[in-house]
């Protein structure tokens, strides 16, 4: 079978059509996001510009992630996707402006911007990749996407490195940042190729979603019904901390212990470890010989195991030193200066190290959104828990980034972030054993007039393909 042929018989309005170009916009936007924040302060050498940027777009992310499932819900998936993917090519071009001015006052403006977006994007996003499979492809689904879209910060490690791989400068040039902000204008203008939810139909016949009216006010009082139920409030630390760990991986290690190019070779594998992390939990999340809740215990132990491990790898290097390269030109007081990659006898312990980092936040994230999936097939109110999720996630990092912003001691960041994590566990395990073999919601219709012949050929192809 020839490529073409391949791409004849995928099915645009499939559920993994639509995962993956929800993928590929999350790829070229927050991808890129993240690739640049993986830079530590943005790949400038001042911190303090972009920490307080990232707390002025998790402060707005926090209203809007929570709002975020009801605004999508009222206004669809394609508009609202892409005009949030605008968001992201603003801020990272507002880096160009901080280069040429020195002033940080439009990156903080527009960092708070992005947080709207943001918000919305990633409502839209939980919703797609959580409702559109059925239940036993929800870990296969989530992979999927994760692989994509943390290619975007893979491959956005990769321009950095690229381009200032003969610098000795501490910042990015403005070569990078333009590249970056093309690519978040195409991940924009692909979001109005998503399909709208109701058009959606799985390979048997079923839609993704029942068709259902909301209104504003209605979907005011189902945001109040979040801080109520007693499964969202039990998940609270696990959303707080599931982002809290960022601030301090890319700024106290990547930007304190690393020079410019090195840091962009750590990201490629950070983002790298995300997609293999994702991939290889996948399997056990959609293992059907077991039950939903000892498949949960297992990743669960995984993911608790794993990240006590890498805190504990991570206290070692910490209590090596306190600062990184200073603006004052001081550097850093990691014992030899900053590391290089090339130096592999000094390096290849702590770029391991970070590499593992991406590979716990696969892992823990991917757990998180899959338990999310697990409390009910509805696609609206998965939309409005992915809000919440990220809302509650953003608060947790808005907190992260000012402490780095606050100069508060690496080694005090590092203890929060410890214990943070073993107080999320104990809920989790809670919520996670918990969880019935099925969602509570009733069978969703069969769509009579779908084209059975489109839906078999899309089968076959996958049987073929696999």
């Amino acid at each position: 079978m020839g490529v073409f042929d391949i791409f004849k018989r995928v099915r645009y309005y499939s559920p993994m059509t639509q995962v993956v170009l929800v993928g590929l916009v999350c790829f070229l936007c927050p991808g890129m996001y993240n690739a640049l924040n993986g830079m530590g302060g943005s790949g400038q050498v001042d911190r303090t510009t972009g920490n307080n940027a990232n707390t002025a777009l998790y402060s707005t992310f926090i209203v809007f992630g929570i709002a975020g499932g009801s605004i999508v819900n009222l206004c669809g998936v394609r508009w609202t996707i892409a005009i949030s993917g605008l968001t992201y090519a603003l801020y990272s071009g507002s880096y160009i402006y901080l280069n040429h001015t020195g002033s940080g006052s439009f990156t903080i403006a527009a960092g708070a911007l992005l947080g709207i977006g943001a918000g919305i994007m990633w409502a839209a996003q939980g919703m797609i990749m959580v409702s559109y499979p059925r239940e036993e492809e929800k870990g296969r689904y989530i992979a999927v996407f994760w692989i994509i879209f943390n290619l975007g910060g893979m491959l956005g490690g990769v321009l950095p490195f690229a381009i200032n791989f003969h610098s000795d400068s501490n910042s990015l040039s403005d070569g990078v940042y333009i590249a970056f902000v093309i690519l978040e204008c195409l991940g924009a203008a692909l979001g109005l190729a998503l399909a709208p939810p109701s058009k959606v139909v799985r390979d048997d016949g079923t839609s993704v979603v029942m068709v259902k009216y909301t209104n504003a006010a209605k979907e005011a009082v189902e945001i109040v019904k979040l801080f109520l139920n007693p499964t969202m409030l039990a998940l609270l630390p696990m959303c707080f901390t599931s982002n809290f760990f960022y601030s301090y991986q890319f700024g106290p290690v990547n930007a304190s212990i690393f020079n410019i190019r090195t840091r962009g070779f750590n990201n490629i594998f950070y983002w790298g470890a995300q997609m293999a992390g994702a991939y290889a939990l996948s399997f056990l999340l959609d293992n059907q010989n077991m039950t939903r809740r000892r498949r949960g215990l297992f990743a669960f132990g995984i993911v608790a195991v794993f990240f006590n491990v890498i805190w504990g790898g991570t206290l070692k290097q910490q209590l090596r030193y306190t600062h990184g390269p200073l603006p004052s030109g001081e550097t850093t007081d990691y014992p030899g200066g900053l590391l290089d990659f090339m130096e592999t006898k000094r390096a290849s312990g702590p770029i391991i190290l970070y590499m593992l980092y991406g590979l716990g936040d696969a892992l823990y994230q991917n757990l998180a959104y899959w338990i999310i999936g697990s409390l009910t097939n509805d696609s609206q109110r998965l939309s409005r828990y992915s809000g919440f999720y990220k809302g509650i996630q953003s608060l947790g990092a808005t907190v992260a980034w000012q402490l780095d912003a606050k100069n508060v001691s690496y080694l005090n960041q590092f203890i929060g972030n410890w214990v943070l994590l073993v107080i999320s566990l104990f809920p989790m395990f809670y919520v996670v054993y918990n969880l019935t073999d099925h969602s509570e919601d009733p069978p969703l219709a069969v769509f009579e007039d779908v084209d059975k012949q489109s839906v078999a050929s899309a089968s076959y192809s996958v049987e073929k393909t696999v």
